[in-house]
């Protein structure tokens, strides 16, 4: 229990420092690349809004297409310190290329004074395949492009963003590096201080635990007491319904306290201390006998359809209590005249138990709740079949000490169906 309590922890403490790293890596590189990238449009559209001015959507006739570089080509130097980050040396910083296209798509003008890595073949490739995206801006490859569209033609122009994308990368690689290491910092940290957090939930975990085993083993002087008087009394008086009644309820007393002390000794660290590898099938078909002849002598059909040759490494007893349980479940709480049915197979590396009965179940009950100590659905049913209310939390308890599931759901038509992985 200590054990599965600290893991709990440590997973609670991760996920909490993990969800709160991870935002701040991707809220540091989301703002990174929201602030580039809006430097570089602007800039773009700068530099586009630049050749605008020189006529560079406005041809004037006579220029053929692809004409001579810088006809309209580059921008002075002047237009270029006027940028944002322009300056002295903004024509030897900014590096850029730029493709005009009439309305028909053919090509007025290759502007490459700016860049020298691009010739005009790849340079029109580029601007074409950009265009097919029909979007105004983006990224292709290391380049950040802006196209501008008007009745006489398109501009697309293609500015250099290697060391942006660099430094973003960058940035995304230090941060991610940053973020795993102090995740592994304070998971070495939680790992160490979480023993002495969970220590006062452990003390009182044991002092509850040990308290319902001390009363259980205590109650068990008086209840055997009053049974052999109740038991002596029958004799002196029988058919007497007083006495009957008292027989009655102390066995009662006596499953109760003793599903009490086996239910508090599951949540220890070693529930099963004796396993063995033994036959499921034979284990199941010896746990489901009796509940067969006893849903018959009732009145209620029964079937089952137990896998051959499954095998199972566990405490066999354990196992064997889950079955009856969910059978003694389904006799007691199954309509008259209704259906029983117990399924066990293996799939997939696990083995699969699966009880069906038929039963009125209320609209908008709370299935799950089925599995809390001492709950009752119908509580004048209960009390007339005698059940101690912790059948199903035990169940619960067994599958969750194999690191199993159980689940509970409505089956088809009016009935019920638990199912156990294992």
């Amino acid at each position: 229990m200590l054990r599965k309590i600290q893991r709990r922890f440590i997973l609670a403490a991760m996920a909490a420092f993990g969800t709160v790293m991870f935002l701040i890596v991707a809220g540091i590189n989301l703002a990174n690349y929201i602030q580039t990238t809006s430097r570089q449009d602007h800039l773009a559209m700068s530099l586009l809004g630049g050749h605008d001015r020189r006529g560079f959507l406005r041809p004037e006739k006579g220029v053929p297409p692809g004409g001579e570089r810088g006809v309209p080509g580059g921008l002075p130097k002047e237009v270029l310190r006027d940028l944002p980050g322009g300056g002295p040396e903004a024509e030897f910083i900014i590096r850029f290329f730029s493709v005009a296209f009439d309305s028909s798509g053919e090509v007025l003008e290759i502007s490459r004074d700016h860049i020298s890595s691009v010739d005009d073949e790849t340079a029109v490739e580029y601007a074409r395949a950009v265009c097919l995206k029909n979007r105004d801006k983006g990224y292709y490859g290391d380049y950040r492009y802006a196209v501008r569209s008007n009745g006489t033609g398109t501009a697309v122009l293609f500015l250099n963003s290697s060391m942006q994308l660099q430094f973003m990368w960058s940035l995304f690689l230090v941060s991610s590096a940053i973020g795993i290491i102090s995740l592994f910092l304070v998971f070495l940290l939680v790992v160490f201080f979480s023993r002495y957090a969970v220590r006062p939930y452990i003390r009182n975990m044991e002092r509850q635990k040990r308290f319902i085993t001390d009363a259980g083993h205590e109650l068990k002087t008086p209840i055997t007491s009053i049974a052999t008087s109740a038991d002596i009394a029958a004799m002196e008086h029988e058919g007497d319904e007083w006495i009957a009644n008292i027989q009655k309820q102390a066995a009662r007393l006596a499953r109760l306290a003793g599903d009490l002390v086996a239910l508090s000794r599951l949540d220890e660290e070693t529930p099963f201390p004796e396993k063995c590898r033994f036959s499921l099938s034979d284990a199941a078909w010896e746990a489901a006998e009796p509940f067969a002849v006893l849903a018959r002598a009732g009145g209620k059909q029964y079937s089952q359809n137990i896998e051959e040759n499954v095998e199972f490494y566990g405490d066999r007893d354990s196992v064997q209590k889950i079955i009856s349980i969910l059978l003694d479940n389904g006799v007691k709480y199954s309509d008259e005249g209704g259906e029983i049915g117990l399924d066990l197979y293996r799939r997939r590396g696990k083995v699969w138990i699966e009880v069906f009965n038929t039963c009125s179940l209320p609209d908008g009950a709370d299935l799950n709740r089925l599995f809390d100590r001492f709950y009752r659905m119908d509580e004048s049913r209960s009390a007339r079949t005698g059940g101690t209310g912790i059948g199903l939390s035990m169940a619960q308890a067994i599958a969750e000490a194999y690191g199993g599931t159980i689940e509970v759901k409505r089956a088809k038509g009016q009935g019920i169906c638990f199912k156990v992985g294992l």
